[in-house]
């Protein structure tokens, strides 16, 4: 990785760049054939080289990249080790590695420059943000992408860049980085070898798409479990497996397809196992109708930091697609359709662990009674609780 650090004369450089950039008079463009978006962008284009190649040559790479790339990102982009990247403004960029924040050294020339790498990084994901519309998310270089305008944060656009890993997580690879303990593994795979159904519960950042993508591994090469996300992120197990994505158009021309309606039609394509990649809204309820109804082995993740808030979030979805449902009736549909949950978190060190696996044991009077199964702090036993 070379060295971020440049001195302020660097960027005092591409300001200048910048400058004359944006003051080239129109007579520059008098002799082309036409006027087109292209052929300005070409002379452009060539005023900027150039401009660069009167640089130190070890900057030049990093001074094109602020014009025609994504600026102080790139670097960053092509770090395997990095797997998050926030930029809260212009001169304002973090980075995750092993699991700790860091901030990065190198930053964007100017507010102007900032916003032109994200109208770059806007056309190649196809984000587009407007004052209707001020948020949007998709998917760039094996990235998920999440753009909240300055209508919403009052300030400069905020920027999350999320790394997809190119080789999913494995229980062996979970293994050797300490993930979880021997008895732990033994459990998760009987519950895939076993058709139970259960949740991943996690906070933000805690591997729950990581630990989701490690059970599919742990699938039959002839199952057919279909993939339901938002963005994809999970990977396909094997070739008979099948991914439906929604559909968010920020523009308002097309209809949208929420994950309701992906779980409906999932079930009409012979599924034998159904992974949502996160459960957030209403289709919580059509998740759980689904699993009620006998399709065994399925799980999906939601955000939740305990098996008791997890159930009891999981409630609270339900009955968003459920508004005139009682209580009683939501548990009792939860407690048909799973069996497990597997809570994971992050120790002191900020590594991404194991922290419990819990069975739903009964329906009582006061609610879903859970018992714990493995425990990162005592191992395996049983010991029971309310959810």
């Amino acid at each position: 990785m070379m060295d971020f650090r440049f001195e302020n004369s660097f960027y005092v450089a591409l300001n200048e760049i910048e400058k004359r950039v944006a003051d080239l008079p129109i007579e520059e463009f008098s002799g082309l054939a036409d006027r087109t978006l292209k052929s300005r962008g070409l002379k452009i284009g060539e005023v900027i080289r150039a401009a660069c190649a009167n640089l130190a040559p070890e900057t030049r790479p990093r001074a094109l990249s602020e014009f025609e790339g994504f600026g102080a990102l790139d670097e960053l982009l092509e770090q395997e080790d990095i797997t998050e990247i926030l930029v809260n403004g212009w001169d304002n960029i973090w980075f995750e590695r092993g699991g700790k924040l860091a901030r990065h050294p190198d930053r964007f020339a100017s507010p102007m420059s900032y916003r032109h790498v994200l109208e770059r990084l806007g056309d190649e994901a196809r984000l587009h943000l407007s004052v209707e519309r001020p948020m949007a998310q998709g998917k760039l270089r094996g990235f998920r992408v999440q753009m909240i305008g300055a209508e919403l944060t009052q300030d400069q656009t905020v920027l999350s860049l999320r790394r997809h890993p190119k080789n999913p997580w494995t229980f062996e690879s979970l293994a050797e980085s300490g993930w979880a303990r021997p008895e732990a593994f033994a459990i998760l795979q009987d519950w895939i070898r076993n058709h139970v159904n259960f949740l991943v519960v996690g906070p933000t950042g805690s591997g729950k798409t990581s630990i989701a993508n490690a059970c599919l591994q742990r699938t039959e090469p002839n199952e057919r479990a279909l993939l339901l996300e938002d963005t994809q992120e999970l990977a396909l197990p094997n070739d008979v497996s099948q991914r439906l994505l929604t559909r968010q158009d920020p523009q308002g021309i097309l209809p949208e397809i929420p994950m309701s309606e992906l779980v409906r039609q999932s079930l009409r394509l012979r599924p034998d196992r159904l992974v949502l990649g996160e459960i957030r809204s209403a289709e919580a309820k059509d998740f759980l109708m689904a699993l009620s109804t006998g399709h065994g082995g399925s799980f999906g993740t939601i955000h939740a930091s305990s098996a008791h808030q997890a159930l009891i979030r999981l409630e609270m979805l339900v009955q968003l697609g459920a508004p005139h449902w009682g209580l009683g009736a939501i548990r009792r549909l939860i407690y048909l359709s799973l069996q497990g949950v597997a809570v994971v978190g992050r120790n002191d060190k900020g590594e991404r662990r194991l922290q419990g696996l819990f069975r739903i044991s009964s329906l009582e009077e006061n609610g879903l009674l859970v018992e714990r199964l493995f425990d990162a702090n005592e191992g395996a036993g049983a010991s029971r609780g309310w959810a």
